[in-house]
């Protein structure tokens, strides 16, 4: 008895006290451990990518410039190019703001699409977008019918680079503006009124009770269906007064 007593003692000795068996018993499960190897790594990888935020913009990868920029990229400038070129210049006859019309339609469109997978506030979007469309050049400036085409120009990019429609609803929407600035600047809602500013040195005419006169005479020497006439100016030293007419297209 004794015997196996001092048996069961020395066998139960090495089981406790061997050190790879007692790291086996004290170890945790091995679900355990192995959830630690998989964290281990990923957090070393999240705390790597901190360390080098640029090494991505070496990588040479297109993941933003999907079929979808091209088409969307096409669909805007054959908007903006009928709008300019059928409809703006064929009533003003006016190659100054061709490039300025297209060079910002593209610029908004690439702003907003690159930027569209960035967290921005809604009021960093809005300021953004005002900040484009009330610029006015110091050289000269720009009358209120450029500053439309230039909003509707930038809103077409805008609309068109972060529209979530499908391709047809997109088209429906450019195809609205079209159509809207179209009629817009025809006869067809409103006759267009157009005006000219004329140094008239007759200062007899320009009496109230001569303005009869006064608009036989220029429709005489202008050939133009006037209207009505304005005066801006008058130069009793000269003998000049400068009026503005009136006319339909």
């Amino acid at each position: 008895m004794l015997t196996k007593l001092r048996f069961c003692f020395l066998v139960f000795s090495l089981i406790f006290f061997s050190p790879s068996l007692s790291y086996a018993i004290k170890s945790p499960p091995d679900s355990v451990s192995r959830d630690d190897s998989r964290i281990g790594p990923l957090d070393n990888l999240a705390e790597k990518k901190k360390k080098d935020p640029d090494k991505k913009f070496f990588e040479f990868k297109v993941d933003k410039l999907s079929g979808t920029f091209f088409a969307r990229l096409l669909l805007d400038l054959i908007t903006v190019l009928i709008l300019v070129r059928f409809v703006y210049y064929r009533v003003y006859k006016n190659e100054e703001f061709f490039f300025t019309f297209l060079v910002f339609n593209l610029i908004i469109f690439l702003i907003t699409y690159l930027l569209n997978k960035v967290d921005m506030s809604l009021g960093a979007a809005f300021g953004l977008f005002a900040v484009f469309s009330m610029l006015r050049y110091r050289t000269e400036g720009i009358s209120a019918r450029e500053m439309t085409y230039l909003f509707v120009v930038i809103s077409i990019g805008l609309i068109t680079a972060v529209s979530k429609g499908t391709v047809v609803e997109l088209i429906l929407i450019n195809l609205l503006v079209l159509v809207s600035v179209y009629l817009l600047e025809s006869n067809f809602i409103l006759r267009r009124e157009l005006q000219q500013v004329i140094l008239y040195e007759n200062i007899e005419n320009i009496k109230p009770e001569n303005k009869g006169l006064l608009l036989e005479d220029l429709k005489k020497r202008t050939g133009l269906n006037i209207h009505r006439v304005t005066l801006s100016n008058i130069d009793f030293l000269k003998d000049t007064a400068v009026v503005k007419v009136y006319y339909y297209e």
